[in-house]
Parts: C-alpha cells; structure tokens; sequence
C-alpha cells in the first residue's frame, strides 16, 4: 500500500511533521493512523507538508492511502478461506 497526498501526490518520508492541536505533541501521523500519540485526538483531516515538498492542502485522512479497496478484497479473502476452512 502507498500513501500519498490526494492532491499532489507527495509521500511522507516518516518523520514528525504533524503537530495535535490538542496537546502539541508532534508526531508522523501515519504511524498511528491519524491518532495523536499523546492525547488520543482522532484526526479525520491530514494536512500535506509543504517544507518537506508537499502542498499545504488538506485531504480526509483515509484518501491519503492508495489502493484500500484492493487491500479490503485481500483481506476479505483471507477471512473467507479460515472461515470455509473452520466448516
């Protein structure tokens, strides 16, 4: 799976750009889903990064992840075969 920007397609490289706006706490928020480390806030909105080449625009969280339905059907399918195994 990918992750990248919706808009122009930067990819975060791991490190802390992501600042709660609850507690402070600085974080990469793709380590933790979008959910500060520190006070648990759950960010539905992630903001591109512009001092590390991004954009600055802002895009829902989950549309930074690319190919999650082809993921979900893998899952799915891993699901099916213990299930089908298990009868």
């Amino acid at each position: 799976m990918k992750i990248a920007c919706p808009k122009c397609n930067w990819e975060p490289d791991g490190k802390a750009y992501w600042v709660c706006s609850d507690c402070g706490t600085i974080w990469d928020t793709f380590s933790t889903a979008a959910r500060c480390p520190s006070c648990k806030r759950q960010y539905k909105i992630t903001a591109c990064v512009p001092e590390a080449g991004g954009c600055h625009e802002a895009s829902p969280h989950l549309d930074w992840y690319t190919d999650l339905d082809r993921l979900l059907e893998e899952e799915l399918a891993k699901i099916r075969e213990r299930v089908g195994a298990a009868v």
